[in-house]
């Protein structure tokens, strides 16, 4: 009789914890599933972030590159310095924004993002010295960031370098020196555009 009893109430715990761990199981399934939907939305975030952060990125480098332009040395002082004004204006109200996405890096990583921006600093201290030659080692350097066939000879050292960045570092670099190869373009015809306005200036001195 007593055996009965204490069979009948293993029973019942038996039925009780297999509901529960039916339970559990549900409840589990339900968490990892808000899980994997805050995990879209946090990448939804960073993505969009990153986009914010090429957007300043680029609005910066227009208004710069306006500000620069050769048409902005051919209005008159009047206008310049008006248009000079909007643009630094623009500037100011485009550094408010402020916009981070954290990298999470591991040793390597880290040390690989140190040693490309070392290489990259180098180059771009030394763009007074020779513009020519600074672009043509951009160029290479950019050459080993791009996965399609470049025009350029690739910076072997600099890639390796590269490849061992994170995914985003890589990113970031690649665009960096995009942006780099654009500046030295636009001063070297801005250079260009000088050197024939004061020949055209000398010609017309001489010519009187």
């Amino acid at each position: 009789m007593a055996q009965t009893k204490i069979q009948a109430k293993m029973n019942e715990a038996g039925k009780g914890r297999f509901s529960r761990t039916l339970s559990m199981a549900d409840r589990s399934g339900q968490l990892l599933e808000q899980l994997d939907q805050l995990e879209i939305r946090v990448e939804t975030l960073r993505e969009t972030a990153t986009a914010m952060e090429q957007e300043k990125e680029s609005l910066l480098e227009m208004i710069q590159s306006l500000k620069n332009s050769q048409d902005m040395r051919t209005i008159s002082d009047g206008e310049r310095e008006e248009l000079t004004l909007t643009a630094d204006r623009l500037l100011g109200r485009t550094l408010t924004v402020s916009v981070s996405v954290e990298i999470i890096r591991n040793p390597q990583q880290q040390e690989a993002l140190k040693n490309a921006t070392a290489l990259i600093d180098e180059i771009v201290a030394k763009v007074l010295d020779n513009l020519d030659s600074a672009r043509q080692r951009l160029m290479a350097l950019h050459a080993a960031c791009v996965t399609e066939a470049p025009p350029v000879p690739i910076d072997q050292k600099f890639q390796s370098i590269v490849i061992s960045c994170a995914l985003e570092d890589q990113k970031k670099i690649k665009r960096r020196l995009e942006t780099l190869i654009r500046n030295m373009d636009n001063a070297g015809k801005t250079i260009r555009l000088m050197d024939q306005q004061k020949m055209d200036d000398s010609n017309s001195s001489n010519g009187k």
